[in-house]
């Protein structure tokens, strides 16, 4: 309760209601964009997460939601949500996911040295800023996409085995970064986009995700 009465909360009760709060309190470029998508129909968490999503990348999005088969929590995480929370949920557990959530939203106040966002692995090309992953080489057939827009988790995970080329990228902290924690169910859902990621990279033979059993993947151009 005291952790409650020390944040400002504001209720709405549909997904366009939302996006017209949330336009209210963000920066010019981000309002106009909600103001586009303002839309009278209802509108499900889902469908809100992905709209706010095509122009705020850090804002935290927690779902809290009965939604609970696997295919709804890979798609939450797919269109950019840093935690799902199933019902029944004890209120404890809550309360710590939404301090995680707060704490990496303000720790980005120092400024950092720029980022790499351009990475060329084999015949791809990957912007990580777009999440847009292009194909240079011969089509293996006359329907296979050039181009592809990648989901946002989808080019998170590909961007830390892009930086960490060669190297293993340690399992638990890609899902503590971008689950908030490494629980087996978890686990699951980070294999699920790691076999996403290879059929998207099928188009050049060379490159590999190699799962090294017990600690992590590799990324692999030979």
């Amino acid at each position: 309760r005291n952790f409650f009465n020390s944040i400002r909360i504001s209720w709405v009760f549909r997904g366009d209601e939302t996006l017209e709060t949330l336009a209210k309190g963000f920066d010019a470029k981000l309002r106009e964009a909600l103001k586009d998508e303002r839309v009278k129909a209802r509108m499900d968490g889902f469908e809100m997460v992905r709209r706010i999503r095509q122009t705020d990348k850090q804002t935290p999005v927690l779902f809290l939601t009965a939604r609970s088969t696997i295919n709804d929590v890979v798609e939450g995480f797919e269109l950019g949500a840093n935690d799902y929370l199933k019902k029944p949920f004890g209120m404890q557990e809550l309360i710590i996911r939404i301090k995680a959530l707060v704490g990496k939203a303000f720790s980005f106040t120092e400024e950092k040295p720029k980022e790499t966002t351009v990475f060329e692995i084999g015949d791809y090309r990957f912007n990580s800023v777009t999440q847009r992953l292009a194909f240079a080489g011969t089509p293996t057939s006359p329907n296979a996409d050039t181009e592809v827009e990648l989901s946002h988790r989808e080019s998170e995970i590909l961007k830390r085995l892009c930086e960490n080329r060669n190297q293993v990228v340690n399992t638990q902290n890609v899902l503590l970064d971008l689950w908030g924690d490494d629980s087996f169910f978890n686990s699951r859902s980070l294999h699920v986009f790691i076999t996403k990621l290879r059929h998207k990279l099928a188009g050049d033979e060379r490159i590999r995700i190699v799962n090294v059993r017990g600690i992590g993947y590799k990324l692999i151009v030979n």
